[in-house]
């Protein structure tokens, strides 16, 4: 009888441990620390609710944080992430806040956003007013990659003129 219920104390424990772990463990949104866990790139403080971002390595489940979507896609391409056709990207919606698919969202433009790229992430195309264009998640990352880029040469071309 002992024997039994060794196994059986020692099954319980097994779950509850694997339970404890299930988070950690998967390719859900991870505890965020507002105002403490910093930008993966550029290192400031993320505390805006409504534009952060999560990187999460699907086969690693390590996630990353970012306080503007376009940390994150710059990220990825100076950092040459080989798995980041995989990546699980969650974002903040910009109304509500709630964590949503970063790839699945409608963007709009001209927003004010921690590091100024301007985009902001919609669970719904009818939340975007009417007289604003829609983009997607793909649309979005070449557009900042391109606006990096026209930065990267405004700067040069000011250093000539010094």
């Amino acid at each position: 009888m002992n024997v039994v219920k060794l196994v059986l104390v020692m099954g319980l424990a097994f779950f509850a441990f694997t339970g404890c772990n299930a988070k950690k463990n998967s390719n859900e949104v991870k505890e965020v620390h507002w105002d403490r866990d910093m930008c993966e790139r550029c290192k400031m403080v993320v505390s805006d609710r409504h534009h952060a971002v999560q990187v999460i390595n699907p086969q690693t489940h390590k996630a990353r944080m970012f306080d503007d979507l376009g940390c994150a896609v710059l990220w990825f391409k100076e950092e040459q992430i080989d798995w980041k056709e995989q990546a699980i990207l969650w974002i903040t919606d910009a109304q509500s806040g709630q964590w949503i698919d970063a790839k699945k969202a409608y963007y709009d433009a001209g927003n004010i956003t921690p590091m100024a790229f301007g985009f902001a992430p919609h669970l719904k195309k009818e939340a975007i007013a009417k007289e604003k264009e829609i983009f997607t998640f793909i649309q979005v990352s070449k557009k900042i990659v391109k606006m990096k880029k026209k930065k990267m040469k405004q700067k040069m071309m000011q250093g000539e003129m010094h």
